[in-house]
């Protein structure tokens, strides 16, 4: 993104903010990016409507409903318009984009696909015009960090602050040629070839979603008539590409493949018509504009889209969202009664308890309360918290070489403890030899109690591998009813010999242990097996697949490699 395409993204949206639907600016906060906000506010007419969103704005603010003052003043239900409402043909900035929640983006969706809010609460029905551009400051760190796909899919434009020299904003659309544009804006004419164009280039760049291309004919269009133009040219749709689609790549676009001779002695074809061929190098034009906008930052963002969608859970890092409890960032309210710790929602309950007041007061005329609320009219606070995770380790103590293996035990969990101070992860141990299995570390954080615990870990004896599975699917049970999400690491070297019952022989030992995979198979449990074997066990291997687990031989594992993987294996549960 060069400065001239930041300054023609303002330029365009100034002429047509509504068609456009807006611009997700991805820049840290600065002179810079107050320098782009400040132009495009000068650009746009005098007394333009301008609206901040914060992503933590309850939804009665963001979409209106119930007056509550006025309503308990008239003792009759009264409205009142939100921030969308109010932005009617003006600009909405939403700060912070990166971190707004699913449900918010859905309904920004909505309003810019309708443009209009409707609002059905508390025994109203409203609608209002809501006509309105939507910048999303996107301060994200990481390139993984971005806003919701439903509120970016709508938004035409897509530009990136934080390359850019200090100087190359000092340019500003001239508010006299803006003011024309949108004059003469429904007058513009498109020429099919053009639009054709549009559409190869929006193929060739793998652009999935129709409305691409649609905004970049509404960007095109508003070129043409900035440019005092009532049919769009070549020029027009060239900026159009590399704004609108350019940012929306999914692949790099093939070169043109060279078309071949004609063998000795054969007619050459017919050449094709004007027509398609226009058309053909009217693509290619295009093409070669978005791949010269695109070139310096396609390569790391397809990287990141790669590693997004190669995770499919957050377990590992901040945990699965858990709604309904009772800390972490708020949803808005919802009807229920107050009981086991749930918190009062006070104005949602004052919202749904006053358009009834003036009923009630003729029922109760001898009540001498200010207002009369019963109990469906009571609303509790929702809350939308991050569930941590629960690593627990299963460990082989038994054998000659159990001493080698509980030093990497050791290390590896030593090693996760360090890391949940930066995350919400518990680490718990379990060892098994002999006849049992103990819990000799219940899920912590604290790590000098981990690391007391692991000095005196014990070593030696037979190997009852279904008692080891059996205590770590009890434990599991428990920090999930805790709402954590546990992740099982089991290390050993597949040699089952004892029984749940206390039964001795391999048979018996492997026969229990396959039961008891199956049995973690149906709770859906994460889980890594680390073969500690010097060679790869086929039966550890057949435990794994019966557990639906990933088998990971590791006979030579020191601390930092046993780290590594289960890091892996909890970024891929």
């Amino acid at each position: 993104m060069t400065g001239d395409d930041a300054i023609h993204a303002i330029a365009l949206l100034a002429v047509d903010p509504v068609g456009l639907g807006g611009v997700a600016l991805r820049a840290a906060p600065g002179p810079l990016r107050d320098r782009w906000l400040a132009l495009l506010r000068d650009a746009m007419p005098t007394g333009t409507a301008w609206r901040r969103l914060p992503p933590d704005t309850p939804d009665s603010r963001v979409l209106g409903g119930l007056d509550l003052g006025a309503t308990l003043a008239a003792g009759r239900p009264l409205a009142e318009r939100g921030i969308l409402a109010e932005a009617d043909g003006g600009v909405v900035v939403v700060p912070m984009a990166e971190r707004l929640a699913g449900t918010m983006a859905a309904r920004l969706a909505a309003v810019l696909d309708a443009r209009e809010v409707v609002v059905e609460r508390d025994g109203l029905t409203r609608r209002w015009p809501a006509r309105i551009s939507i910048v999303a400051l996107d301060e994200g760190i990481d390139a993984e960090e971005v806003p919701p796909a439903p509120l970016l899919d709508r938004l035409a434009f897509a530009i990136g602050l934080d390359d850019l020299p200090r100087g190359a904003l000092m340019a500003s659309p001239s508010p006299e040629a803006i003011a024309a544009a949108r004059l003469a804006l429904p007058q513009v004419t498109v020429q099919p070839e053009l639009l054709q164009a549009l559409c190869a280039t929006g193929l060739a760049l793998g652009i999935a979603s129709p409305r691409a291309t649609l905004l970049a004919l509404r960007a095109m269009c508003a070129a043409a008539a900035f440019a005092g133009r009532v049919t769009a040219l070549e020029e027009d749709a060239v900026l159009a590409a590399r704004l609108v689609l350019a940012p929306r790549a999914t692949r790099v676009p093939d070169d043109a493949a060279p078309e071949p001779e004609p063998a000795e002695g054969q007619a050459p074809e017919s050449q094709p018509e004007a027509g398609p061929a226009r058309e053909e190098d009217l693509a290619d034009m295009m093409i070669d504009a978005v791949r010269a906008a695109m070139a310096p930052t396609l390569l790391a963002r397809l990287a990141a889209a790669q590693q997004a969608a190669t995770r499919t859970g957050a377990v590992g890092r901040a945990g699965a969202a858990r709604r309904d409890g009772k800390r972490g960032r708020a949803l808005g309210a919802r009807a229920g009664r107050l009981h086991g710790g749930a918190r009062l929602a006070l104005i949602e309950t004052l919202r749904a308890a006053a358009p009834w007041q003036a009923m009630r007061r003729r029922q109760n005329p001898r009540s001498d309360r200010p207002v009369l609320i019963r109990a469906e009219d009571i609303r509790l606070r929702r809350y939308e918290e991050r569930s941590g995770t629960t690593a627990i380790f299963a460990v082989d103590a038994s054998g000659s070489t159990a001493l080698h293996r509980m030093a990497e035990a050791k290390g590896a969990v030593e090693m996760l403890l360090a890391e949940c101070y930066a995350r919400r992860d518990r680490v718990a141990l379990i060892a098994f030899r002999r006849d049992a299995a103990a819990v000799l570390l219940p899920p912590t954080q604290a790590l000098g109690r981990a690391r007391r615990c692991l000095a005196a870990l014990p070593g030696g004896g037979a190997t009852p591998l279904a008692a080891a599975l059996e205590a770590a699917r009890a434990l599991a049970d428990i920090e999930r009813r805790q709402g954590r999400l546990p992740l099982l690491i089991l290390m050993t070297d597949g040699r089952a010999n004892v029984a749940r019952d206390g039964q001795t022989g391999r048979a018996a030992g492997e026969a229990d242990a396959l039961a008891m995979a199956r049995l973690l198979r149906a709770t859906a449990l994460p889980i890594l097996l680390v073969d500690t074997a010097p060679r790869p066990q086929p039966f550890a291997r057949l435990l794994a697949d019966a557990m639906g687990g990933r088998y990971v031989p590791l006979p030579q594992a020191d601390a930092a490699a046993l780290s590594a993987v289960v890091g892996a294996a909890a970024r891929a549960a």
